[in-house]
């Protein structure tokens, strides 16, 4: 290698600015792109490149990394002890309320504990809140803390076996309420410390469906973590399976829902891992067990239900990578059947993922636009839209870069 070659960040200590041109050049982006993307001047680009000009905030750096679609910070920043995962979102204005709850040793045992009907009533109220609000996170991260701090003093306060394990299974489904609030921000340990607290609780609840619910969020956690957690996904999964399946025969509705959704999950897992026949497979099971519920059900946490097996058929073919397949279940799953406002936007990004993948980045550009028009907030955390509206936005279409621009927009990767 010469001595004038251009340095990689990958394998030498470089500048910040390099390093960013390097990643830059190798995007086949020009100074003027990436200005755009960022709201600034290309002879500010040029600056920043050439070290005229010191390395931007962590704010910039994000913007840099995700304009550039950089993974890791690290591979930007030339610091190894900067590993963060970019497909994770921006952290919401009330994460530290919420993370103050849940790191709080607990109230103080001389306040009164609220009764487990009037938190589990709560409860309710806000897993109706999260289907219903575009702006999910907010509502819920406003009623998080107090659920959060009660549901833990109700199990200190329980007087009887009964009540204590009843109470129990309430604070694991705060902790699977608190998972979906915090799913993609900057906070991972956090997340990983409900999940966690979610499961005990649940198991010392001797609840079925507080079992499964927190099996169905622990085995996402292991599997959005990468292939090397894929085996514990299964793990987790499958023991939760082989502690509901005998029930099943006189399972309540929410019980036979939660063991359906966990039956999907193996197959996303497959899906994940190339294993298209295991994949479709447990679909296929899922499905039957989606039959076996009323018409109108819907689960109020996982969603499964009869309306959702279309979207899961879509969510399998683009984990396969197939695209005209993607397309296929696209157009036979109904979104409008499906209640809530969150998961019908994330199905919508599903669909543009299967459209994007088969060809047709104008079909992808305006179903996210349909996504963000169902849950603004969900589309704004989702690393898969986030890709796709910055891979549009370099387009050399003028009107597809112009309509990823004004999406860019309103989801905030791109200035106004």
């Amino acid at each position: 290698m010469s001595s004038d070659a251009t340095p990689d960040p990958y394998a030498n200590p470089v500048a910040f600015g390099q390093r960013m041109q390097i990643l830059r050049e190798r995007r086949g982006m020009t100074r003027q792109v990436l200005a755009g993307l960022l709201g600034k001047s290309s002879d500010w680009v040029k600056d920043l490149e050439r070290g005229r000009t010191q390395a931007p905030g962590v704010e910039t750096v994000y913007r840099i990394a995700s304009a550039l679609r950089v993974r890791n910070l690290a591979d930007l920043t030339g610091h190894p002890d900067m590993h963060v995962d970019l497909f994770i979102g921006p952290g919401h204005p009330r994460l530290a309320a919420v993370r103050a709850a849940v790191d709080s040793f607990g109230p103080a045992a001389e306040q009164l504990a609220p009764s487990g009907r009037h938190i589990a009533a709560r409860l309710a109220r806000a897993w109706s809140a999260r289907h219903s609000a575009p702006n999910h996170r907010e509502v819920i991260g406003a009623l998080l803390p107090d659920l959060i701090r009660d549901a833990q003093l109700a199990v200190k306060h329980a007087e009887s076996p009964p009540d204590w394990r009843a109470a129990q299974a309430v604070l694991a489904e705060v902790y699977s309420l608190s998972q979906f609030f915090l799913a993609y921000q900057p906070d991972s340990s956090l997340l990983w410390r409900v999940a966690e607290r979610s499961l005990v609780a649940a198991q010392q609840s001797d609840d079925p469906h507080a079992i499964g619910v927190s099996s169905w969020l622990l085995t996402q956690a292991h599997r959005d973590s990468g292939p090397s957690h894929y085996d514990a996904a299964d793990a987790v999964n499958l023991d939760a399976l082989a502690y509901l399946n005998p029930l099943l025969p006189n399972a309540t509705d929410d019980v036979l829902a939660i063991a359906g959704a966990l039956t999907f999950e193996v197959g996303y897992t497959a899906a994940r891992r190339g294993e298209t026949a295991t994949a479709w497979r447990h679909w296929d099971e899922a499905k039957r067990m989606a039959e076996r519920l009323p018409e109108t059900y819907y689960h109020p946490v996982t969603s499964f239900s009869q309306a959702i097996m279309g979207a899961h058929a879509v969510t399998v073919a683009v984990e396969l990578h197939a695209g005209p397949e993607s397309v296929r279940q696209a157009a036979r799953a109904d979104a409008t059947a499906i209640p809530s406002r969150p998961r019908r936007a994330r199905h919508r990004i599903e669909q543009a993922r299967g459209y994007q993948l088969d060809g047709q980045p104008d079909v992808a550009i305006a179903t996210l636009s349909q996504a963000y028009e169902a849950a603004p907030e969900t589309i704004r955390y989702n690393g898969y839209a986030r890709s796709i509206i910055l891979e549009e936005v370099e387009s050399k279409v003028a009107a597809r870069r112009r309509r990823a621009s004004e999406l860019a927009v309103n989801v905030g990767l791109l200035a106004a």
